[in-house]
């Protein structure tokens, strides 16, 4: 009986490269696509650049699912959701980023949203409160040598004033409150993402929050969404008697 022919590693590697292109092109088609994310420059983001190299070993290979993953600690302990790639698309083409634009993302993990948008803005700073998760971020980013991005380590409604103002903020999680800080390192046109409640009797929603004129000029529920409340934005308890 003729042996196996062993398959050479630069042609594994050129197959598992086939194969992941394939699951982004269905995740695009399948996803994205039939959720209204239409943005061109933006879909072509989301087919080139593999998911699965932000993610630990054993969430790889659900990279282009449609579900939610959480990211933990080294002791098991959940720290960051990150949002399934049809709704961070959705997000991100409502963001409606320009060539100009100095975007701040906040809460991302290792910031596979960084990747997506970096070559569509101006720069891009990438906040991360974990220490053990912002040094991923930067390892990984740093891997695909992509221009005009960097990440910080810090408290997530601080935001980063010493690279303030910004053109956009997208919070890639849920807030209650606390978002003082961050409305305030806005441009005067500035404009802020996130999954929030626009009123009290509303539910979740992609909410983006508009400027103009250096004042509130406005807030608006793109479409529906949930996703934990990041550490730093969440409402106060109210006092009980």
């Amino acid at each position: 009986m003729a042996e196996a022919a062993e398959i050479p590693a630069e042609d594994s590697c050129s197959r598992l490269g086939a194969t992941t292109a394939a699951l982004r092109q269905t995740m695009v088609e399948r996803q994205l696509r039939t959720f209204d994310v239409t943005d061109l420059p933006l879909l072509r983001r989301f087919l080139a650049v593999p998911r699965e190299l932000f993610l630990p070993n054993d969430l790889a290979p659900l990279a282009y699912s449609d579900l939610p993953l959480t990211l933990k600690s080294e002791h098991g302990r959940p720290l960051r959701q990150l949002l399934p790639p049809l709704v961070l698309a959705r997000l991100l083409q409502e963001a409606e980023i320009r060539e100009s634009d100095r975007v701040l993302l906040i809460g991302g993990g290792a910031f596979y949203s960084a990747a997506l948008i970096a070559p569509l803005a101006r720069e891009v700073v990438a906040l991360e409160s974990d220490a053990r998760l912002a040094a991923t971020a930067q390892s990984y980013l740093g891997a695909l040598g992509l221009s005009g991005l960097r990440v910080e380590q810090g408290p997530l409604p601080a935001g980063v004033p010493a690279a303030a103002p910004f053109d956009l903020i997208v919070i890639e999680g849920a807030v209650e409150a606390n978002l003082g800080a961050l409305e305030a390192q806005l441009t005067g046109d500035g404009r802020l993402l996130a999954i929030a409640k626009p009123d009290a009797d509303a539910g979740w929603a992609v909410t983006r929050f508009e400027r103009s004129g250096g004042q509130p000029a406005g807030t608006r529920a793109l479409f529906d969404a949930s996703a934990p409340v990041l550490e730093g934005f969440a409402k106060a308890p109210a006092f009980a008697f």
